[in-house]
């Protein structure tokens, strides 16, 4: 068998692989914690494209939130006869929609056009669904006598991963030898392999003021305008203390974004005595989250001491950054040459903010690299895909297998 032949085939599935996603994207996934029934559906149809495997393995794990419902996520194998796997992770939830208004055709109708397909998911992450599965597609089971071939095909990225990745790295599903390549994130061209991530930190904030009539606002606290100034000076507080930077990273420093917040009441003319809002945190690994937690608690004490309100600060999510993958080995340099012999580039690293399955496995002491091309529609109105780059990352795919598996 020879590699010429398989990205042959390869090239020769544009048509295959677009109707996979346009049927994958009909079927909603998205997890209790943002409202939705999981992956269950999903994951029934994912599992019929995995065909001539050795052995394809369903690991359902119950939701923390909802018991009713069962997490699942996929082993697929292709032995080898030398120790380890070559393991492409993705993951089947997504972000919910948003603002349907903002979407030019619903985002669970998934829509073809000028060689894209558009619709929730397609890019985040099913794209790195379809690449991996027709990368593996057309090398037989039974030729390969080096590592395995291995896809794992999981739930709950958007949101914990305590159901999906950390689960089966925390169970003993990989080891030491083994090769880990995650495509959710990338750049448009393929250029660069991301080896580090930032530490991630999800905080809500909630003020209790005393409500009262909109003409008498010395009688209460307004908690809403309590809210805008502690966080304007807490913003400019966490720059000024944890703002150096790291050119690894992009961006190379890290940031405290405000993000979502809920209405405080219902007319014009009523103070608020009760306002909340949310803190995306991505923090450069030379920090402490846990120093940075205690210091936005001091700051909140200090508003809190200044205005009569009450002040609380939760942690809503906080995942610490495992070391950077080495660079310095055979199959890292194994998986660049296999990057940079597709996309007839030379391929750099890069640290990066968003938070991937990799680093479950950085926390182990594992090398874990993450990359694709990506378009950067991901957690956008009118995501999409270009099949040019499934077919791209697939052959990417199918060339380290070729190196490090038959």
């Amino acid at each position: 068998m020879q590699l010429e032949v398989v990205l042959k085939k390869i090239g020769e599935s544009r048509a295959d692989m677009t109707t996979d996603m346009v049927e994958m994207i009909k079927i909603p996934a998205i997890g209790p914690m943002n409202g939705g029934k999981g992956e269950t559906l999903r994951a029934d149809l994912v599992q019929k494209f995995l065909k001539g495997f050795d052995s394809v393995e369903r690991i359902d794990v119950q939701d923390n939130k909802d018991p009713s419902v069962k997490r699942p996520n996929i082993i697929a194998k292709k032995n080898g006869k030398e120790k380890g796997t070559v393991w492409i992770i993705s993951h089947m939830d997504t972000v919910l929609p948003g603002d349907l208004e903002d979407w030019i055709s619903p985002p669970y109708e998934p829509r073809v056009e000028d060689d894209k397909i558009y619709g929730l998911g397609t890019e985040d992450n099913g794209q790195a669904i379809i690449s991996s599965i027709y990368a593996a597609k057309y090398i037989p089971a039974g030729v390969l006598t080096g590592k395995s071939i291995g896809l794992a095909i999981v739930s709950d990225e958007e949101t914990t991963s305590v159901m999906g990745i950390e689960y089966l790295v925390n169970n003993g599903y990989f080891s030491d030898d083994d090769l880990v390549i995650v495509p959710d994130w990338g750049m448009p061209d393929g250029e660069m392999i991301e080896v580090a991530e930032k530490h991630l930190l999800w905080l809500k904030v909630e003020i209790e003021g005393k409500q009262t009539h909109g003409s008498t606002p010395h009688r209460g606290i307004n908690a809403y305008r309590v809210s805008t100034k502690f966080l304007a000076d807490l913003l400019d507080r966490l720059a000024a203390r944890y703002g150096e930077d790291d050119p690894l990273f992009r961006p190379p420093v890290s940031t405290f974004e405000p993000t979502k917040s809920t209405a405080t009441v219902g007319n014009v003319n009523t103070i608020p005595g009760y306002d909340e809002f949310w803190m995306d945190c991505r923090i450069l690994p030379r920090y402490d989250p846990k120093e940075i937690i205690e210091f936005v608690n001091n700051v909140a004490r200090e508003h809190s001491k200044k205005t009569g309100a009450k002040i609380t600060v939760k942690v809503e999510q906080c995942t610490f950054a495992g070391q950077p993958s080495s660079v310095d080995n055979p199959d890292f340099q194994a998986f660049r040459e296999s990057v940079s012999s597709i996309i007839g580039k030379d391929v750099d690293t890069i640290g990066v903010g968003g938070g991937t399955c990799a680093n479950f496995f950085r926390l182990k002491g594992l090398n874990a690299y993450v990359w694709q091309c990506g378009g950067g529609t991901l957690h956008q109105p009118n995501e999409h895909v270009f099949l040019d780059n499934i077919v791209t990352d697939a052959k990417v795919f199918a060339t380290l297998f070729f190196k490090l598996c038959v």
